[in-house]
């Protein structure tokens, strides 16, 4: 059964249908090879095994008598550890939440339960989610099972290990500047990041409530597809997300590339490795064609701007009582948010606002633009000083640029440097074109099967038993 760790979503759900493993033995050997794993990767910070196994067997029962919750029926997910979970707690990563225990399930919880997912446990991150490296000093350094002297890359660094690693078959992450999709490029997996809002943000403790996006972390676009479309929320724009009839190659697909701001201070290795994606796609039939983007540098500083101004608005209570509790990084990236005024924080809103008009009016007769999600290799761990943590997520890839837009953004896997260490690609689409970019990547993967490269991964503990 340990191939089982590897296979996609709905290939494992057919499993389970076919009644060849039930819900109660798929979570047993999740939360086995957890045990195996997360010690010395510190993926998770709370495992669930006892609610798991509950689920579990609820999910069983359900199916004995009939009843198929959908899409997630029976399958292990982990969840961020920022967003609530009833009567198991729910630490952002802080000492400042430590002992909290919610009273109810965020939104986006209560749809995975519904939809018959096993919420296996709480993963690691960067504190409040504040960071692009999920070093945490009052749970551990996440390690990144490619290498574990490495960084996993951050906020959602847990998420990404889990999914990369086994411990889960999908995980749940936050996005307020690449969270997701940072963490997914580095440790070779998938991160999607929704349109704005398609997703619902309740119970989910914030960042900024102007750029936090909740989205699915997967091994295959498909099973983000799949995640997604169980994930998103009830609107008038509400729509499809799920691939139904997969795309035999990429012709008519145009996509606009930027290569001032996508190759500014890539690695040339990684660089390299792009390049070769990039004649892949255009092998399948995409045409790359390039494309400026007015006012991007205001843009990208009125996102600092915003997010360091609203987090501090959530926290400035907490620092009062417990301001002695927060990490060092987090401590300096709040001076810097007392710094913003008023006038500040409104010129920058106007800023974004005429920004996104821009890049709309660039993007007409383009499916989506495409870049590197990581320009710069994973960090050593314990190599970053607060002063320079700040900028970390606009130093080490190009995720930023999706979430001031507030587009879809989706990080796949296209390559490893010599160093055996993954390399991810983005593409970004319009607003509500969640569907297109997900196909689109998942023309590309099926093409390249870089996904595959996980099971071969003989760095961490529980595979080089096998």
């Amino acid at each position: 059964m340990n191939d089982i760790f590897f296979k996609d979503i709905e290939a494992v759900t057919t499993l389970i249908d076919n009644r060849e493993v039930s819900p109660v033995e798929l979570t047993e050997l999740t939360l086995e090879r957890i045990k195996e794993n997360s010690p010395s990767l510190c993926a998770f910070i709370t495992v669930m095994e006892k609610e798991a196994i509950a689920q579990a067997n609820q999910l069983e029962d359900d199916l004995r008598k009939g009843k198929n919750r959908g899409f997630l029926h029976g399958i292990p997910i982990a969840v961020k550890d920022i967003i609530q979970t009833k009567g198991t707690r729910t630490t952002a990563g802080s000492k400042v939440f430590q002992e909290w225990v919610p009273d109810e399930d965020a939104t986006v919880i209560k749809k995975l339960k519904n939809a018959g997912a096993i919420i296996i446990g709480k993963t690691n991150l960067h504190e409040f989610a504040m960071g692009a490296t999920t070093e945490n000093p009052h749970f551990g350094n996440a390690k990144n099972p490619w290498n574990s002297q490495k960084t996993p890359g951050g906020s959602s660094g847990g998420s990404a290990i889990a999914v990369a690693t086994g411990m889960a078959f999908g995980a749940v992450g936050t996005d307020t500047a690449g969270s997701i999709r940072l963490p997914a490029a580095m440790c070779g997996t998938v991160g999607m990041k929704p349109t704005y809002d398609l997703v619902s943000r309740e119970g989910s403790l914030p960042f900024s409530w102007s750029l936090d996006h909740i989205g699915p972390m997967t091994r295959t676009v498909k099973d983000a597809s799949i995640m997604l479309e169980v994930m998103k929320g009830n609107n008038e724009k509400n729509h499809s997300v799920l691939i139904e009839n997969s795309l035999q190659n990429l012709q008519g697909v145009k996509l606009g590339f930027h290569e001032t701001y996508m190759f500014t201070q890539i690695d040339k290795e990684m660089k390299s490795v792009i390049m070769q994606a990039f004649k892949q796609f255009e092998a399948l039939g995409a045409e790359i064609v390039p494309i400026d983007l007015p006012k991007l540098e205001d843009a990208l500083e009125g996102l600092k701007t915003i997010a360091q101004s609203e987090a501090l608005s959530f926290h400035e209570p907490l620092l009062r009582d417990y301001g002695d509790l927060y990490g060092e990084d987090l401590k300096y990236r709040f001076q810097f948010g007392k710094d913003i005024s008023a006038t500040d924080y409104i010129r920058a809103h106007r800023i974004r606002k005429k920004f996104i008009e821009y890049t709309m009016e660039q993007m007409i007769g383009i499916d989506a633009l495409i870049g590197p999600t990581n320009v710069q290799p994973p960090l050593d761990i314990g190599t970053m000083v607060p002063e320079q943590a700040i900028s970390n997520m606009f130093t080490l890839g190009k995720t930023p640029l999706a979430n001031i837009l507030g587009f879809p953004s989706l990080s796949i896997a296209c390559g490893f440097t010599t160093e055996i260490l993954p390399v991810g690609l983005q593409l970004i689409g319009k607003p509500f074109s969640d569907q297109r970019i997900l196909e689109i990547g998942d023309c590309y993967e099926r093409s390249e099967k870089w996904s595959m490269a996980l099971k071969k991964n003989k760095n961490y503990i529980y595979t080089n038993q096998l």
